[in-house]
């Protein structure tokens, strides 16, 4: 079943789970993150990390090591490690950059990290056991806006970016301070930090701002979306080819894979939408994943419903709810196992969706 989770904030601007999905990190739409565990009466709060001092844009959990990123319009960004007592310490990372930091991701093998910012910079973080501190090296061209969005490639050495400027770029990440070169992959290669091995228009005339980019599991495929309520995905196996899908739908914020051929797309719908690859390689609109718009008041369909106030001469039903679970903007979906997904929003709901119950709910909803 889909589990709400109220945790007593009024906005959730974004979330990262921990490896066994028992702890939760959260920010509640200020300069603080949260963290929770999950108990057999609820949800108890483990500690208030307060070392920015404005508004916190991104957190990620590292599963394996165990270290909470976050990043901060204070143009800082912090490694959290938890002691032995259990409290969470951090350690400010040398980012260099002058204006905010709007995004954090962990690379897949923990090693690394990187901070996108309104600096027009990307930050790609490791740690220094000489000096014992978190430095970073720049990726600066051909970037001309706000990095609004990163992620990794499963190969651990390859980064893509979204920005302001409508336009998606996949970059080399590698260091050669730690790690060995790279050898043949789908998108290229390069033993250069910043090397451009591609770049995606959202649009052909434009589009809008990049919100979310996401790599396949098989990193052979990104997905992005942007502001002008499109979702687009580019496969480096069919020569960077684009399948371009302009929805009907308010613009996305955020997206994730979910199977090789599946995508979850949330925003200001505030409702979760599935997209799929069919085997001809198209992009479409499979479903809305939340089923409580299927629900009647009081046991009247919604034309009914009306039909009666109309009768009755009223205009008021008194009833400002959305027909969805969450009731505001989607900002934030995670991927918690093969099957399930979370999300979060600015009415202060978390809530894991399990795609296996929805698919046995909803009628003609497949999962690939």
């Amino acid at each position: 079943m889909t589990e709400v989770h109220n945790l007593g904030v009024d906005a959730i601007s974004c979330h990262a789970w921990n490896k066994d999905r028992k702890e939760v990190a959260i920010c509640p739409n200020n300069n603080e993150i949260q963290v929770y565990k999950r108990t057999s009466s609820g949800w108890k709060l483990l500690q208030n990390l307060q070392e920015h001092d404005m508004h916190v844009m991104g957190i990620d959990w590292a599963p394996n090591t165990n270290r909470i990123v976050t990043c901060s319009a204070d143009k800082n960004a912090y490694v959290w490690t938890q002691e032995g007592d259990g409290k969470w310490n951090p350690a400010w990372v040398l980012l260099r950059i002058n204006r905010a930091a709007t995004c954090v991701k962990w690379s897949p093998l923990e090693n690394k990290f990187a901070v996108g910012s309104g600096g027009r910079v990307i930050a790609v973080c490791y740690f220094v056991s000489e000096n014992n501190w978190w430095q970073c090296k720049h990726i600066k061209r051909p970037l001309r806006s706000t990095v609004t969005t990163v992620d990794w490639h499963p190969d651990n050495k390859v980064l893509v970016a979204g920005s302001t400027d409508y336009k998606v770029r996949i970059f080399s990440a590698f260091i050669s301070d730690m790690e060995d070169a790279p050898g043949n992959g789908p998108w290229g290669h390069s033993n250069t930090l910043g090397t451009l091995l591609a770049e995606f228009q959202n649009t052909p005339n434009g589009g809008g701002w990049i919100h979310s980019v996401a790599f396949s599991p098989c990193g052979n495929k990104i997905c992005w979306v942007a502001h002008n309520s499109s979702i687009c995905i580019a496969d480096a196996t069919k020569g960077n080819a684009v399948i371009r899908l302009y929805t009907e739908h308010l613009p996305f914020l955020s997206c994730v894979w979910m199977g090789s051929n599946s995508i979850v797309a949330v925003g200001h719908s505030c409702m979760p939408m599935l997209y799929s690859i069919d085997d001809h390689g198209q992009l479409y609109f499979v479903s809305k994943l939340d089923n409580t718009q299927k629900k009647e008041a009081a046991g009247l369909s919604a034309m009914r419903k009306f039909q009666s106030l109309d009768r009755q001469a009223r205009t008021d039903t008194n009833d400002n709810a959305l027909d969805s679970i969450h009731q505001n903007t989607i900002n934030c979906v995670r991927k918690v196992s093969d099957n399930e997904f979370s999300t979060s929003g600015l009415d202060g709901q978390l809530v894991v969706w399990d795609l296996k119950l929805l698919e046995n709910s909803i009628a003609g909803l497949k999962i690939s």
